[in-house]
């Protein structure tokens, strides 16, 4: 799984804007929990927030449902911000070291101001020029919404990812009977197979039995941001309200 190129990072961004109508995506990222037996004298490091061990399985994937950066091993009891910010990639990300390509207009906004490539997250992650997340609910407003639903339509590829991943590996549906390093060699095995077969197998309409949109009606995020990548955010906004950007059904999504 060797890191994208810049070329790699642009065609995927060409992905998401042919799937998800949604500009300048180079990624959706996400967590999820991999069950395991209670690890010996782990105390509650592995325990999670949903009741169960796990280590935490960090990814972002591409429109393909193929895993272009994962990050395995982390506690269970830790965030997906937490994790993603201690990362190599993260460090990278925050700091504005990714080969990601140089800033460009979004598409169809050629007389506007060139834009960052951005990851698209939840609500659990914090906020840069890099990463857009959903606005928090208590400052929504119909702008904002319309945003949280076009943004979710990207974000959703990683969900689906990890119903498809675990739909074929379905050692993943289990709780791992072995030790935590061993697990994290499991699934590093899992991640580096489902991409072998999404690339071997590509489309199948299987794929979008397994994606659910989540509620464009987000819950408070994390941290303060700052200035620059709220600007980014706004910009955004500002885009996929543009009726030259718009889509047909989006006002009567959010009504």
């Amino acid at each position: 799984m060797a890191p994208p190129t810049m070329g790699e990072w642009r065609d995927i961004a060409a992905g998401f804007y042919e799937n998800s109508s949604f500009p300048n995506t180079v990624g959706a990222v996400d967590g999820k929990h991999i069950r395991l037996q209670c690890p010996k004298k782990s105390g509650s490091l592995y325990y999670n927030y949903k009741n169960f061990f796990s280590i935490i399985l960090l990814a972002v994937c591409d429109s393909n449902y193929c895993l272009r950066v994962i990050d395995i091993g982390s506690y269970g009891k830790e965030s997906d911000c937490n994790i993603l910010k201690r990362s190599t990639f993260g460090k990278q990300l925050y700091s504005g070291k990714v080969n990601f390509p140089p800033d460009n207009q979004l598409p169809g906004d050629e007389n506007g101001d060139r834009q960052p490539f951005v990851l698209v997250g939840d609500e659990a992650f914090a906020l840069s020029k890099n990463l857009l997340r959903p606005f928090p609910g208590r400052s929504l407003n119909d702008r904002r919404r319309i945003f949280n639903y076009r943004l979710s339509r990207a974000r959703q590829y990683i969900e689906c990812t990890f119903g498809i991943l675990t739909n074929k590996w379905r050692v993943l549906h289990t709780s791992l009977l072995v030790e935590p390093e061993f697990a994290v060699l499991i699934t590093k095995a899992c991640c580096v197979l489902h991409n072998y077969v999404r690339r071997k197998d590509s489309f199948n309409i299987e794929d979008t039995l397994n994606c659910t949109l989540q509620s464009i009606n987000e819950k408070k995020g994390v941290g303060n941001s700052s200035s620059d990548a709220k600007n980014v955010r706004e910009y955004f906004v500002n885009y996929v309200n543009n009726p030259n950007h718009s889509l047909a059904w989006q006002n009567r999504v959010i009504a």
